[in-house]
């Protein structure tokens, strides 16, 4: 026995008693650190980099409780399991973040120059980064924090920098001029995962286009009157019969008054304003395609800060797109060119980082070709080497897979990796190598940095700084991520791993759930809906939000998340907490004797042994096909109804015998299956369960049960037979609890029971008579059934309890009919709403539903309350 005694063990379970001494204990003992050991099997993690600029949310604790989970429970299955954790260094977020900090002190990024600037970024970095990594700590993952990355860090650039170069060198890497998403604030290309739509409220401006030869007009709508200052066409689709005969002429470009071609084409939509639309093929994608089709050219109109540029009359140069569209609008009611303004909804691009609405916008970018890239990819997932889970995100990705195009690489950003690509100043050669040019004097470097994704692709292999570990370590195992970067991070990282590796980067793919509030609506500040998970840790305890995060996000499926949903790990917490210090409780008064573990046995002892060892098994499967969800409901099931609810209560009454050979054994065998129990809820909960390790019998030293070792399945111990036998006790003594409860029967009052039927044995009638509170148990498969008798039917056994002396039966023949009236009258109520039409109709979804809730169960407890009244007469 540990020298802790009961009265130093708190009643309740406080978390924050535990938690940070446990970590700290983890963290000093270095039990989360690996190291190659050919010996032992690896598992292997990398975990998604947070950005550096970011702070734990929802999906956060979700995505990393479960690789943690799976790397606790490989490590306590024998693996030389390894998590490597690390940091995204987010070029566009940090930048942000240190520009508007230079701003409060009135410093601009450009009058730094770039190498200062870098130096303020690394300063912020530093000094602000990272605090997404310490709030991990607080949720107990086991990451080997000896190995931390930063895709900054001088290996990992040194290895992103060379595989541009080798991409370079293969004709992978190209230089042109491309639409992209356009981010104003940031004057850079973004992806389109760092575009936020929003639905806005606006204008359809409808303007007349002269025609050239004089005769009339033709009338486009548009969203966004500035840019017709870069139109260089009309189109019109070749099928609607109203425009056919245009098709070819000339129209004038009003305030430009340019020549511009009506062109036709099948992209246009006939049922969109006029079914006229005027073509920019430098600020539209479709307009750009449409312009390739038609060899159209391609004006720009603004600066990269979106304010006219030289192509604008003189009066919109320089000034900012909105105030160019007001100006547009006002010439074009000057010239009674405007035809009409409606009210119009649609959908906005905004820039994720810069918070203003993006451009399309022609730019020269550095893009890299995928159509040959991509095939070892799609065929490593097509044939199963990596599996998705759920599957069905293998569609998706081979539907982007398929029609990707080329990835545009560059950004206009300074923090990042830069291009490594000189030009020479006088001959305009190119140079790209990992090493600058010798006589450096006479090159300038391409300015641009790479699309953080371009760098974070290598990650799975990246991490490890030296031949032994990757060749050791890699391919992962696990990769647990979010579906929206299906395209952006996991596509492109097997794309990767595959060129540069030749293998794939990671086995298998969780895809995580999306979180929402109880109501179903995404997560945001605005919706004030977002809560903090240190807060709720603070409240809950870490390892209830593990456990509770987990238990409601099934595979493939939205997660609805509120935070009094924690109670259910919390409750499940303290269930655990009060099934240990009950057992240690008889321990300071009981011998523990190892020797004895085997002595003394009966049903109810192979019924848990053989539970166990069940539960383990159907664990074991449910963890190897990664359905969490499931093995936490495995987990919860056998814990709280298995162990702590029946075998604990069933093993009272040994404990409490007076032959102390029969305690000893019985106690010793539940405190070892208690901590064979533990070690299957670690993983999971890892703070309660290793607190809890420690009070055990046994000298526990410098150890952990974080590298104890799981309990290996018997098959032999799983006894079907057995667990069949104990169900019977278990669903005869919840039917009479129950009757107690409905007919109101003292808990103190011993009862008289009639079992009709004789296929029981002694030793279950005798658990049946000590937990139910009986006198005298008969069997007889002949039984009939007494008057004024209380009965129910399990596993096909009726069971009678005769209720003269047991209560007052006059006084409760009226409670009863009391509750029937009044539940009768109550239902007709809610009958008479669900049948009038009009509400069914025009009521809230949810109040219908509430009302059928109710009909439903109230019906239930009327039939119930009838049967009672029924067996009292």
């Amino acid at each position: 026995m540990s020298d802790t005694k009961l009265n130093d063990i708190p009643k309740a379970y406080n978390p924050k008693d535990v938690e940070d001494k446990w970590y700290k204990f983890w963290e000093e003992n270095n039990l989360f650190h690996s190291e190659v050991d050919e010996s032992k099997p690896s598992y292997t993690i990398v975990i998604p980099p947070p950005n550096v600029t970011g702070m734990l949310h929802l999906g956060h604790v979700l995505n990393n409780t479960i690789q943690d989970v799976f790397v606790r429970y490989k490590r306590m299955k024998g693996f030389n399991a390894c998590w490597v954790p690390g940091m995204d260094h987010a070029s566009i977020a940090t930048e942000s973040k240190v520009i508007a900090k230079l701003k409060t002190e009135g410093v601009d990024k450009y009058e730094l120059g770039r190498e200062e600037f870098l130096n303020h970024c690394w300063d912020w970095t530093e000094k602000y980064g990272g605090i997404i990594i310490s709030q991990l700590r607080k949720l107990g993952v086991s990451c080997d924090w000896e190995r931390q990355r930063f895709t900054m860090d001088d290996h990992y650039y040194s290895k992103v920098v060379e595989a541009f170069v080798t991409l370079y060198n293969e004709g992978y890497i190209y230089r042109g001029y491309r639409m992209v998403n356009w981010c104003p604030a940031s004057k850079s290309a973004i992806s389109d995962e760092e575009v936020e739509y929003q639905t806005k409220n606006g204008k359809l401006w409808h303007f007349r286009y002269p025609l050239k030869d004089g005769d009339g007009y033709l009338v486009v709508a548009t969203t966004r009157p500035e840019t017709m200052l870069g139109d260089t066409a009309v189109a019109v689709n070749p099928n609607d019969e109203r425009y056919k005969h245009l098709v070819g002429k000339t129209v004038i470009l009003p305030i430009m008054n340019r020549e511009i071609p009506v062109v036709a084409d099948d992209y246009v939509d006939m049922e969109f304003g006029t079914g006229v639309v005027k073509i920019t093929p430098a600020h539209d994608v479709n307009d750009y395609e449409l312009g390739k089709r038609h060899d159209l050219p391609a004006i720009n109109i603004f600066h990269p800060d979106a304010t006219g540029n030289e192509n604008v009359p003189e009066k919109y140069q320089g000034k900012d797109r909105y105030e160019i569209r007001k100006g547009v609008v006002a010439d074009f009611e000057e010239l009674a060119l405007l035809d009409k303004i409606e009210d119009y909804t649609n959908k906005v691009g905004y820039s994720q980082r810069g918070g203003v609405p993006i451009e399309s916008y022609l730019s020269e970018q550095w893009f890299m070709k995928m159509d040959e890239l991509v095939k070892p990819a799609v065929d490593v997932v097509n044939e199963g080497q990596v599996k998705f889970h759920p599957e069905h995100w293998i569609k998706t990705y081979q539907h982007w897979m398929t029609n990707i195009r080329d990835w545009c690489i560059s950004r206009q950003l300074w923090w990042g990796h830069r291009i490594p690509v000189w030009y020479h100043k006088e001959t305009k050669e190119i140079y790209c190598n990992v090493e600058p040019p010798k006589d450096i004097e006479n090159w300038v470097q391409d300015t641009d940095v790479l699309d953080t994704w371009a760098s974070s692709w290598l990650w799975a292999h990246g991490v490890f700084t030296n031949e032994k570990d990757e060749n050791y370590y890699y391919p992962t195992d696990l990769l647990v991520t979010a579906p929206d970067i299906i395209f952006f991070w996991v596509a492109r990282m097997i794309i990767a791993g595959m060129k540069f590796k030749g293998e794939i980067p990671f086995k298998d793919v969780y895809f995580t759930s999306i979180i929402r509030d109880g109501k179903g609506r995404k997560m945001s500040k605005s919706l004030g809906n977002s809560p903090d998970p240190i807060d709720v840790m603070d409240e809950y305890g870490a390892d209830a939000l593990r456990f509770t995060i987990n238990y409601i996000a099934p595979l493939g499926q939205d997660v609805l998340f509120d935070v009094e949903k924690c109670e259910i790990g919390r409750n499940f917490a303290n269930k655990i907490w009060n099934a240990g210090r009950f057992l240690l409780m008889n321990a300071e008064k009981i011998k523990y004797n190892h020797e004895l573990v085997d002595k003394h046995i009966d049903f109810t002892d192979e019924w848990i042994i053989s539970r166990f060892n069940d539960t383990m098994k159907k664990l074991n499967q449910a963890m190897d096909k990664l359905e969490i969800n499931l093995a936490t409901k495995i987990l919860y099931s056998y814990v709280w109804n298995d162990f702590c609810d029946w075998y604990v209560e069933l093993a009272k009454s040994r404990l409490y015998s007076d032959n102390e050979e029969v305690q000893s054994a019985v106690l010793t065998r539940a405190l070892n299956l208690f901590d064979e129990m533990l070690k299957m809820i670690h993983p999971f909960m890892p703070f309660i369960s290793e607190e809890i390790w420690h009070l055990l019998p046994g000298e526990r030293g410098g150890e952990s049960i974080s590298v104890a070792q799981l309990a290996e399945v018997d098959e032999s111990k799983i006894n079907k037979d057995v667990e069949t036998r104990f169900e019977f006790v278990r669903s005869v003594v919840t039917a009479i609890r129950n009757i107690r409860g409905e007919m109101n029967i003292p808990p103190s009052k011993a009862i008289n029971l009639v079992l009709k039927t004789e296929e029981v044995e002694e030793s279950q009638v005798n658990y049946i008579k000590n937990l139910i509170r009986a006198s005298e148990v008969f069997l007889d498969k002949n039984a009939q059934k007494p008057g004024a008798s209380a009965s129910a039917v399990v596993k096909g056994c009726d069971i009678y309890i005769p209720l003269e002396g047991l209560i007052d039966l006059e006084v409760e023949k009226q409670r009863v009919e009391k509750e029937i009236a009044r539940l009768e009258g109550a239902l007709k109520g809610v009958e008479k709403k669900l049948s009038n039409e009009r509400f069914v109709n025009n009521a809230p979804a949810d109040v219908v539903e509430k009302e059928k809730k109710k009909q439903t169960d109230w019906s239930l407890s009327l039939g119930k309350l009838k049967q009672i009244l029924y067996d009292l007469k």
